[in-house]
């Protein structure tokens, strides 16, 4: 009788990363994983010792990806936005990963190379070596939190969109003015957080990088 497939570890991967196409890291888990694959969890379990530890190396692919061909061009404030874009771009095609790279982190590769890049900008920006650390850490969270959250939007259904925008709509258009008379006020001008993504994206990412630069100038130490 012919023993079970050995599957690679990259063939793990791709199956781990197809799976959370439909779900999401709370109901994922290696035993779904391992039944998908039609073998069982201790199989799985000697590539990677844990369901975190496979989450992990699933997001470090996403940004394996986004770095490949990246070649730095323009100014610290260009790379940096460069990058966010790109990172922001790969995840966007896997939301449900977005999630994953923001509570578990990751030091693989695709890790390194970005944190690389964004540190060589930061460096190139005039920055104090002792400064770099600080400045990088505000950015690493910032962008993981934008990404996460704009992933978030992109990962609902159109029906789920559409009962959002509604109830938002109600809420916002149903306001009594006695007790918000801002939101009454702005009513008809608000939008809902799913509105023009891709420009609040970039526009707090300029400012984090504008307040950076102002930093630089006046010679100010990271945490003031």
């Amino acid at each position: 009788m012919a023993g079970r497939r050995r599957w690679s570890t990259e063939e793990i991967l791709d199956a781990a990363a197809e799976l959370l196409r439909t779900s999401d890291a709370e109901s994922f888990s290696v035993r779904k994983l391992a039944a998908a694959l039609g073998t069982d969890s201790s199989s799985l379990y000697r590539h990677f010792r844990s369901k975190t530890e496979l989450l992990r190396a699933v997001a470090d692919r996403i940004l394996l990806a986004a770095m490949d061909g990246h070649r730095p061009e323009g100014d610290w404030k260009q790379r940096v936005t460069a990058l966010a874009l790109r990172v922001r771009e790969a995840f966007g095609q896997q939301p449900q990963l977005a999630a994953v790279w923001g509570r578990y982190a990751s030091s693989g590769t695709g890790s390194r190379l970005v944190m690389e890049e964004v540190l060589q900008a930061l460096r190139a920006s005039g920055l104090p070596d002792e400064e770099v650390p600080a400045r990088y850490h505000r950015l690493a969270v910032l962008i993981a939190a934008l990404v996460a959250s704009e992933a978030g939007v992109g990962a609902v259904t159109p029906e789920e969109h559409e009962q959002g925008v509604e109830l938002f709509r109600v809420a916002v258009l149903g306001a009594d003015p006695a007790r918000f008379p801002a939101l009454a006020h702005f009513a008809r001008d608000v939008r809902p957080l799913g509105a023009d993504r891709r420009a609040a994206f970039e526009e707090i990412l300029a400012a984090q990088l504008a307040q950076i630069e102002a930093a630089i100038r006046a010679g100010a130490p990271a945490n003031q």
